[in-house]
């Protein structure tokens, strides 16, 4: 058998068929989710569709092999070829990006901003960042998670009536408390952040700047959003959303931290590097490249703005009065519903989306992205009918569930030649 047809067949081997006829309790499940991504919208701003090449990477024999350490220093054999790989992957990165450095073996977007604690703080230490009824994530110092254990956080909130991050008050706070590091990210802040600012801050009190671009990092590689790479010391990252390639982390960073970076991912945080992951990361960050792309990153924020819009139109209350990037967030309460029961409601017309804090309210909100629909096809016309159909699933009107899964029938995740059966 020759190698591409060797390959072919590994590839293969995780096809529906041959799952069904070795374990078809598995295959009616993952047949089953891929029926409810092709029939539903998803909404979820989190989440996108990888290309039938990121998949076929997944799925391939680099799944098989072990590598704990760096490309030419493992503590495996056998590992000559997959070196090759993950050097790809990180000077594909490097270049996408214009950083000095990039480790790709995190295995999240969370495990990446571990990593980057570990390498610049030690327990105890002041760090500044978002708070989470605003915006910050899990890792922004959550008393549940190991960042609010470790460290000593300081959150910094949003204006009250602007809904955008209040510069005063990051500078007043990163005065007082001259914290080690200042986190500048967000998993539901729907504009640009000005990294200029935080860098402006970070050097005044003496601070390390960490910006957790795990949201926008697909944007900044179609070339819709500000780079933080120039201007923080570590960047974290994830390469799903709307990078659209496999769900994992990485971190870049200028070669004076280098080591220090690599060395907080292996052996201090992680164990064996995900090969396949890292293989699926490479090809990613290769269609990322693209003139294709950039065009996709660009409509997935004019998608994002005609979806605000709209939304607003049908009486919900949307967060900074719109959005510059794949987010939004909005309040349903004009509307007569919570976020947590509008978001049933809107599941129940087949409308995939999360909740989420809302500024200055004790209340949940909603949180959507257009990177998904996107990547399906859709354009600006088609999220005025999302709108629409939001709208008239909150006021529970009948008969949206079925013109839900008409959209979505008209623009599947995988066509048929080329995609996944």
């Amino acid at each position: 058998m020759s190698v591409t047809r060797a390959l072919e067949s590994a590839v293969s081997a995780v096809s529906a068929d041959v799952l069904r006829r070795q374990d078809p309790e598995l295959a009616d499940i993952l047949l089953g989710e891929a029926d409810r991504q092709a029939t539903t919208l998803q909404l979820v701003a989190a989440e996108n569709f990888t290309s039938p090449a990121v998949l076929a990477a997944l799925g391939s024999p680099l799944a098989n092999k072990y590598a704990e350490g760096y490309p030419g220093a493992r503590h495996h054999g056998g590992c000559e070829i997959v070196d090759v790989a993950e050097r790809i992957a990180v000077e594909r990165a490097k270049a996408l990006f214009g950083a000095d450095h990039a480790n790709v073996q995190s295995h999240s977007g969370s495990s990446a901003v571990l990593a980057a604690y570990a390498a610049l703080l030690r327990p105890g230490d002041t760090v500044l960042a978002l708070g989470l009824p605003y915006g910050g994530h899990l890792t922004h110092g959550s008393p549940a998670n190991f960042s609010g254990r470790w460290f000593d956080f300081v959150g910094y909130g949003v204006d009250a009536e602007t809904g955008l991050i209040d510069r005063d008050q990051v500078r007043t706070l990163a005065r007082t408390h001259r914290p080690k590091a200042i986190v500048c990210g967000s998993i539901a802040y729907p504009r640009h952040i000005d990294y200029g600012f935080f860098r402006e801050v970070a050097d005044e009190v003496g601070a390390y700047l960490i910006a957790d671009a795990a949201h926008p990092i697909g944007l900044v590689a179609g070339g819709a959003a500000p780079n933080p790479v120039p201007y923080a010391d570590i960047v974290c990252a994830t390469t799903h959303k709307v990078l659209r390639g496999p769900r994992g982390g990485m971190l870049l960073c200028g070669s004076d931290l280098a080591e220090r970076v690599d060395r907080a991912v292996f052996p201090f945080t992680q164990g064996g590097a995900q090969m396949h992951t890292i293989a699926a990361k490479a090809v990613a960050f290769g269609e990322a490249a693209t003139p294709a792309f950039s065009a996709y990153a660009h409509q997935v924020v004019a998608n994002a703005r005609v979806l605000a819009a709209g939304l607003a139109a049908e009486g919900l209350v949307v967060t900074t009065g719109g959005t510059d990037t794949h987010l939004v967030t909005a309040d349903p309460a004009p509307l007569g519903v919570d976020g947590r029961t509008a978001r049933g409601l809107l599941a129940a017309a087949g409308m995939v989306l999360d909740c989420c804090a809302l500024p200055h309210a004790d209340v949940r909100g909603l949180r959507l992205g257009t990177a998904a629909v996107t990547t399906q096809g859709m354009g600006e016309a088609e999220m005025a009918r999302i709108a629409a159909l939001f709208g008239a699933a909150l006021r529970q009107e009948s008969g949206i569930l079925d013109e839900v899964r008409e959209l979505a029938g008209r623009f599947p995740p995988y066509p048929p030649m080329g995609g996944v059966s």
